[in-house]
Parts: structure tokens; sequence; C-alpha cells
């Protein structure tokens, strides 16, 4: 009898701990809904390691020495950087924030921080802060900064390594508490010194098992909360959120998606969600990466992100010189074509009351219920998968919706109405002809049946 009133008070425990942790404030609520508006993002990663031209993990994948991967910094002039042009340039192609990256796995700086001398302030002959020149331009063209930041660093001797084990530190010198002041000092200076930042974005934590290696995150996250209460957390860990984390992270595949091997956690979470990717295979800059994705496939990616409900970060690695490199502003230019006509089909939206489908996905604003028929590229062809015609009729598509009617369709862009019919648990839509966009949009409006 006692062990049973001890396992139901430790349930009641249990109970109550869970219920608080799931309270959410008004303003949270709020603030991670404008996030889930914004639907996309530039990511940029930049830093020293893009003078050797070979990706942000040049420094671990070709074993250079920590010292002398730090003489780079004596060579780091981004003359040709214009924060300014960057910006406008991204709002030019729809985005609606920057997450930059403020100091990466190197170690090294991003702006002009007091906690190290491993700067671009200090270290380099440029010696200008880069993050106070993007907050500024940001901030005046109101696009919200982000901020990614390491959680690993391969360049200080307090850090304790962890799997990547390619620049390995002495154990003499590993001191944690060291190295986590160090850290809160750097997110305190971000905090402070650089206006209103719309997000943290962790990345590193993998480097030591969860359950072998206590990160003190909520620590560190409850510094954060209290610095910027507006601020979000996100934590590139590979799994569902935890603690005071706001948003779910998908590294180069869609939620649900495993194709690159990092997202091992099947689990999507009711926080809101965001994938990012690379414009080519690589990160930070590379003078040999020139796998880029097409314009429309990106532009299919972005909007296959906000049918099933999530942000698309985009990367651009700059180069050292501080321009994008050529290619990266081309195809920013074409997503750009592509927002200005039809960024209200995705900004402001959520995923569809309609799941992904052969021919593509559906955003919803309340009652109106965007259709993007993706044409895709297959052996060299765009094709139209899940279009088909019965009985030599027009072509058609099917739009299940067993919970909703269906009272009007129209063709985006000229508006003109398309005819559709009850079938089974849907409906199916008639096309005047085969879409030859890249998104063939449609506008329906839908209720309860």
């Amino acid at each position: 009898m006692k062990r049973s009133a001890l396992s139901f008070l430790a349930f009641l425990v249990a109970l109550l701990t869970a219920a608080q942790t799931l309270v959410v404030s008004d303003e949270t609520r709020r603030i991670r809904e404008d996030f889930q508006d914004r639907k996309f993002g530039i990511f940029l990663h930049w830093g020293i390691y893009s003078m050797l031209a070979d990706g942000e993990w040049v420094m671990h994948n070709r074993r250079i020495d920590r010292d002398e991967y730090a003489k780079l910094a004596g060579g780091f002039c981004p003359s040709w950087f214009s924060a300014r042009e960057w910006v406008q340039l991204f709002k030019e192609a729809g985005a609606q924030y920057v997450t930059f990256t403020s100091r990466h796995h190197d170690g090294f700086s991003m702006w002009d921080t007091k906690a190290s001398p491993y700067n671009i302030v200090e270290a380099t002959p440029y010696g200008r802060d880069v993050l106070k020149s993007l907050s500024e331009a940001c901030h005046e063209q109101g696009i919200k900064l982000h901020l990614y930041y390491s959680h690993m660093d391969w360049q200080r001797l307090d850090y304790p390594t962890g799997s990547c084990r390619n620049c390995p530190h002495d154990p003499a010198t590993t001191n944690w508490d060291s190295y986590y002041a160090f850290m809160n000092m750097q997110l305190t200076e971000l905090l402070t010194n650089y206006g209103p930042i719309g997000a943290i974005w962790f990345d590193g934590m993998w480097d030591h098992k969860e359950k072998e290696f206590d990160w003190r995150l909520d620590e560190q996250y409850a510094l954060i909360k209290r610095l910027q209460p507006k601020c979000l957390i996100g934590n590139n860990h590979h799994g569902a959120p935890i603690g005071q984390e706001d948003f779910q992270l998908f590294e180069q595949d869609l939620p649900g998606q495993n194709t690159a091997g990092f997202n091992a956690e099947e689990e999507i979470s009711q926080l809101p969600l965001e994938t990012c990717m690379t414009m080519n295979n690589t990160w930070g800059y590379s003078i040999t990466d020139k796998a880029y994705k097409s314009g429309d496939e990106l532009i299919r990616r972005l909007v296959t992100a906000a049918g099933m409900n999530a942000n698309f970060l985009l990367n651009i690695g700059p180069r050292p010189d501080g321009q994008l490199p050529d290619e990266a502003v081309e195809r920013l230019r074409h997503i750009g074509a592509f927002m200005d006509k039809n960024s209200s089909t995705i900004c402001g939206t959520r995923g569809g009351c309609v799941p992904p489908q052969e021919w593509g996905v559906t955003t919803q604003k309340g009652k109106t219920l965007f259709i993007h028929i993706l044409n895709k590229e297959k052996d060299g062809k765009v094709v139209n998968e899940g279009l088909k015609r019965i009985n030599g009729g027009p072509l058609s598509f099917f739009l299940p919706l067993r919970r909703h009617s269906l009272s009007k369709v129209t063709l985006r862009g000229d508006g003109s109405p398309l005819p559709f019919q009850r079938e089974g648990d849907g409906y199916r839509i008639f096309l005047p002809k085969r879409p030859d966009t890249v998104d063939c949009i449609l506008t329906a409006t839908i209720g309860t049946p």
C-alpha cells in the first residue's frame, strides 16, 4: 500500500512538472508564429576557412595544425564586403531573415569580441566588425538577424575534445568551466551589442553524446532568454527539441526525411520547423564545388518545405574577398523573380490541410488553400507526376479533401475559374492545359462539409 502511494505521488509530481514545462506564454507563441510566417531565410557560412576555399571543415578534414591554421587570420581582408548589398539581394530574393555564422567550429569569431583576441577585428588586417555592419543593414531593411554559434571549438585548449579527434586537445589544459564561461561571455556580447536578435542557432553538440556530457543547456538557454526574451533558440543536435528550444532543425533534409544521414530522430515536434540546405554540396566557400542546384530546383524545395509546414534556410558560402559566388547571386535572382509574384502563397502560410501529393504540395491561410503543382525534372525532362487524363478528357489531378468542402478554384495569375467535381474522398480538378512553370499555383476556397 505504501509503495503504491509513493508511486502515485511520484506520478503526480512528474505530471505537474510536465505541465509546467508545456506552459507557453502568449508572447512566446506570437514570436514563434512570426518565425513561421517568415518561411524563407538565408544561411551564411563565412570565416577565415573561406581563404582555403574547401569548405568550413577544412581545418579538421586536412588535419591542419591549429597554430598554423590561426595564421590565416593575418591574411583575411574581405575588401569587397558590403553588408547593405548582401541584405538588399537577400530581400529582393524574398528572404525574410538571415542566419550568420558568428563563430564556427574553427573557433574564429566574426565580431569584435572581448572574450578572445582570435577575432576579425584584432587578428586580421581588415580590422572591422562585419557582424556590426550586417546587423545594421538587416535592421535598416527589415530583415531579421539570427546568429549561428558553435558549441564546439577546435582551437581553444580548454574545450573538452569529443568525437572530432583530428584536432586533439591536451587533457591537462581541458577546463569545461572556463570554456563554458567563455561561451556565455560571447553570447552576452552577441545579445547585448547588436540589437534585436531573432534566434540563436546552436551547432556542434553532437561532438559529445548527450548522455555522456552535460552541456548545461538550461543555464545557457536561461541566459539567452534573460538577455533577449524575444530571441528564439534552435539547436542542430539532430533530434527533437529539448528544454527551452523554440524550433526543430533538419539538416539537408525536409522534416521526416533522412537522406543525408543527419536526422536520426524521426519525431517531428509541434514546434516551428526549419530545414537548412546548401546550394551546392558545401556549406563554406569551395572553389571546386560547382554542383549547384538549379534555380527551379531551389524553388521546388522552398515550396515543398512550406507545404510541409517548415521554413527553408538556404545556405551561401561567401568568398574570402567578401563577395557572394556568382552562381549564388544568379540563383537568388531567379528565386526572387518567383517570390516577387508568389510570396503571398508561401510567407505567412502554414502547411495545407492536404498533405504532400505526387503532383506537389498545398499551403494555407485560413479558408484559402494554395495548390502548388510542381514541375519536376526527371531524366532530363520536365514532368508533372500525378496529372492524368480520364477517358481522353482534359488534364486533371485528385485533391484529397475528406473533411472539407471545395467551393471555388482559380488559376493564380489571371484568376480564371477551373472546373472540379466531387470524387470519393475529395475532388478532381481539371486544368485547361499542361502547366509550363516550375510551380503552377491554384487558389481554392475551402469550408467544412
